[in-house]
C-alpha cells in the first residue's frame, strides 16, 4: 500500500478516520481534542507514509494504535498542566490565612511569594513559561520543547537562562529591600 499516493491516502482517510476518532475520544472524552488527533495522526502518516509497514499488521490497528498513543500523550499533558497551574496557584495564591499561621512566618512567606512573583514577572515571556512548567508544572525539558514547538536545545537554555536571571532578579529586589530599610531606618 503505497500511503505517499493521494488516492490511496484519501481513500485511507475516509474508511478510518472515524475510527481513529472514536479511539481518541474515548481516551480524551473531548470531541474536538479527539478531531486535533485525528488531524495529527493522518498528518504523520502523509509526511511519513513509509513507516506504514504492511508486513506487521493492518493499516487501521496502526492508526488506532497511533491515535490512542497521542491521544494518551495529550491526557498526560492535561494532567501535567493541570498541576503546573496548581502549584502556580499555590505560588500566587491571595487566600485568606489560616488562623494557627504564627503572623511573623505568614509575613515572611508572603513577602518571599511577592519578591518571587515579581522577579518572575521581570523575566521574558518564553524564560518564564519554561520555569513554571519545569519548576511548577513538572514538565521535563523535553516535553517543554515539543510544547512551546523549539529544539531541545533551546528550551533547555530558556530553563537555564530563566533560572540565572531569576536569581539575579531576586538578589536585586532583596537587596534593594535592604538599602530601602536601611534607608528608612537612618
Amino acid at each position: 500500500m503505497d500511503l505517499s499516493d493521494p488516492a490511496i491516502f484519501g481513500h485511507v482517510y475516509d474508511e478510518h478516520r472515524r475510527s481513529v476518532h472514536a479511539t481518541a475520544f474515548r481516551v480524551l472524552g473531548s470531541a474536538s481534542a479527539a478531531q486535533d488527533v485525528v488531524q495529527d495522526v493522518f498528518l504523520r502518516v502523509w509526511r511519513n507514509p513509509s513507516k506504514f509497514d504492511a508486513r506487521r499488521g493492518e493499516i487501521g490497528s496502526y492508526l488506532r494504535l497511533m491515535a490512542r498513543s497521542r491521544a494518551v500523550d495529550l491526557w498526560r499533558e492535561g494532567q501535567a498542566s493541570g498541576r503546573a497551574e496548581d502549584r502556580l496557584k499555590v505560588v500566587v495564591a491571595h487566600d485568606p490565612p489560616r488562623p494557627d499561621v504564627q503572623p511573623d512566618h505568614l509575613a515572611l512567606a508572603s513577602a518571599d511569594r511577592s519578591t518571587v512573583r515579581d522577579a518572575l514577572g521581570r523575566l521574558p515571556d518564553a524564560q518564564r513559561e519554561a520555569l513554571v512548567l519545569a519548576y511548577w508544572g513538572g514538565l521535563t525539558a523535553d516535553q517543554i520543547a515539543e510544547r512551546a514547538g523549539v529544539p531541545l536545545g533551546t528550551a533547555k537554555s530558556r530553563i537555564r537562562l530563566g533560572l540565572a536571571r531569576l536569581r539575579s532578579e531576586l538578589e536585586m529586589l532583596r537587596t534593594g529591600a535592604d538599602v530601602n530599610a536601611e534607608a528608612a531606618a537612618a
